[in-house]
């Protein structure tokens, strides 16, 4: 068992390592061979990394969910929204100090995430529903989740108010970059790029840790693996539930935060762009694996910051869904994904 599940480390650093390989030469030979002039592609690729390292933590929460349920919760991208809102108007409207707004809206968006869960899947899993049903039924807290913001937030975007930014140590906003000469690559990246690369990084580890090194995430994979099994082992299979919806909602809930950082508004509809990017994310990593999810998010923002590089912006969200049909063509797991092999 060690044997192979060293095998299969091996196998997902070596692929993460041929991907990154193909990033950074997608990065230096394609404006040459499209004949495109693209200036300082070295900084494009700070972008693809800070900006991939937020998809990638959104897109945990849908993996983290059907890993141990199954079944997609389309309700997330609205947890998402919900958690860059707690963050913003906690600020806007009571003044909090801008240093709690992560903290708070991942309690926030992992209190959503439960609610949800109790409302939209736990009484439908009781009557053992199939799981199209959870599906539709996460469709629908969704749209109600998006509708209570128009009606708490309207319509009109929402940001972090400038004075707060200012608040941030060493100048972290857009408007005072630094310029960093390594290897004759120059680049600019501000503190605060820095900063979301760090702590969505730091989130991801610290639930690969939760699910690979606890007591608690040895029950959640046991509930993955057989419900009845974990019953009988006397794992509260409700209790993981729960403890996995809040998981999912506080990653969400980080995820907006960072998202409504480093862009310009906040809209009750930001989710909706972002369900697709992290459905996109997770598939093309491999389904109910954290690392496929942070090899997807940096896969999804390297297409996008490069088309538009390129000049081929208008095709930024279309070479997604490309690599998603390509790579259900051919290996419908993910890129980091494992077969599974049903048998009659």
């Amino acid at each position: 068992m060690q044997a192979s599940n060293l095998v299969l480390k091996l196998k997902s650093v070596a692929i993460t390592a041929l991907v990154m390989l193909g990033i950074a030469l997608f990065a230096y030979e394609l404006p040459d061979i499209l004949d495109k002039k693209v200036l300082s592609p070295e900084q494009h690729l700070t972008t693809v990394i800070w900006v991939g390292s937020v998809y990638s933590l959104f897109a945990l929460g849908y993996a983290l969910v059907f890993s141990i349920l199954g079944v997609l919760n389309l309700s997330h991208s609205a947890v998402f929204m919900w958690g860059g809102y707690i963050g913003v108007m906690s600020v806007i409207r009571y003044d909090v100090p801008i240093y709690y707004t992560l903290p708070l809206a991942m309690l926030g968006g992992g209190i959503i995430g439960v609610l949800v869960d109790l409302i939209a899947f736990a009484p439908l899993r009781r009557r053992n529903a199939p799981r199209i049903s959870q599906l539709i039924s996460s469709l629908g807290a969704s749209a109600v989740l998006v509708n209570l913001a128009q009606l708490e937030f309207g319509t009109s975007p929402e940001r972090f108010p400038r004075t707060t930014l200012k608040e941030l140590p060493y100048e972290a906003t857009v408007a005072r970059p630094y310029t960093i000469d390594w290897l004759g690559a120059e680049f600019r990246i501000t503190p605060l790029q820095v900063s979301i690369v760090v702590i969505a990084f730091a989130l991801m580890l610290l639930l690969q840790y939760l699910v690979a090194r606890t007591k608690t995430g040895k029950a959640m994979r046991v509930v993955a693996f057989n419900q009845k099994v974990a019953g009988l082992l006397s794992i509260s299979v409700g209790g993981i539930f729960r403890l996995t919806f809040f998981l999912a909602g506080a990653l969400a809930g980080a995820a907006g935060v960072l998202y409504a950082l480093a862009y310009p508004s906040l809209t009750p509809f930001t989710g909706d762009e972002m369900a697709l990017k992290g459905l996109t994310v997770i598939v093309l990593g491999g389904l109910g694996s954290i690392r496929g999810a942070v090899l997807g998010g940096l896969l999804v923002a390297a297409f996008e910051v490069y088309a538009t590089a390129i000049g081929y912006s208008w095709l930024k969200d279309a070479l997604p869904f490309v690599a998603l049909f390509l790579i259900l063509l051919f290996r419908p797991q993910g890129l980091l994904g494992e077969a599974t092999v049903k048998r009659a």
